[in-house]
């Protein structure tokens, strides 16, 4: 008998050890906080396709959001803050609705993800995400910054706003200029100059906010646009480098509301 129990307290040992969501081997969610690159998804290497990047997922592990690319779109999403450690459910990940040449690697990241209960450490700068078996489905290699602040620095040209291309032939173009080093802007929103600051986030290189933004108070024939450029900066959270070689400033959602370009 005694024989027995000493091989059931083995096996359970054995199980803890390898768990996901181990209470002794549990890793603080605050170590899963910023970028990392999706590198395997079941067991199988991601290769991006000509000129893409890898797949990436973000957490926010102050807010609870979590956000990053699939392959082709963009996503977004939540996961309790409040959860034990090494335990991680990232329930319905919406994402935008593009389509690319091969959307074989977004089906199967997104299928991954939604499968993922817990997470452990793989090593230096590398994490699972295991389902609920504990077994991984998907693997993490922390992200380096490949974006920095300073690719914002000059003046920028708003080319849209939340999807809608500004009008042509307006009075004033709608501009944005920043001054990284002094964390400034100024521009004109359509009719009326503004002002102000930006702030960031440590957690992630690509946060950006407008807290605060002033502007000049003229009346013009149409103020549409500006009251849609202004409401938009309001609304502003991150800033991403596009194909295309502009800006897209995202807001806590990860839609795009705003297009710079030079």
């Amino acid at each position: 008998m005694n024989k027995v129990l000493v091989s059931m307290c083995i096996a359970g040992a054995a199980l803890a050890m390898s768990s996901c969501r181990s209470v002794e081997k549990a890793t603080p969610l605050s170590s899963i906080n910023g970028e990392w690159n999706i590198v395997e998804v079941n067991g199988s290497k991601v290769t991006p396709g000509e000129s893409r990047t890898l797949p990436f997922i973000a957490f926010d592990t102050a807010t609870g959001r979590v956000s990053g690319c699939s392959g082709c779109n963009r996503m977004m999403g939540n996961f309790d803050v409040n959860a034990k450690p090494g335990s991680l459910e990232l329930g319905a990940i919406g994402s935008t609705r593009m389509m690319c040449p091969d959307m074989t690697t977004e089906r199967n990241v997104l299928s991954a993800l939604a499968q993922v209960k817990g997470y452990k450490k793989a090593g230096k700068d590398k994490l699972y995400l295991c389902n609920a078996s504990n077994r991984p489905v998907i693997a993490l290699e922390k992200k380096e910054a490949d974006v920095k602040l300073l690719v914002l620095n000059g003046e920028w040209k708003v080319k849209e706003v939340n999807g809608e291309a500004i009008p042509s032939g307006m009075e004033k173009q709608p501009f944005i200029a920043f001054d990284v080093k002094k964390k400034t802007i100024h521009g004109n929103a359509g009719c009326n100059l503004i002002n102000g600051g930006f702030e960031t986030n440590t957690s992630s290189a690509k946060s950006i906010s407008f807290p605060g933004v002033a502007s000049t108070m003229m009346v013009c024939p149409d103020m549409e646009t500006e009251g849609k450029i202004l409401k938009a900066m309001n609304e502003v959270k991150s800033f991403d480098v596009l194909a295309g070689g502009g800006i897209g400033l995202y807001d806590a959602n990860n839609a795009l509301v705003l297009v710079l370009e030079k």
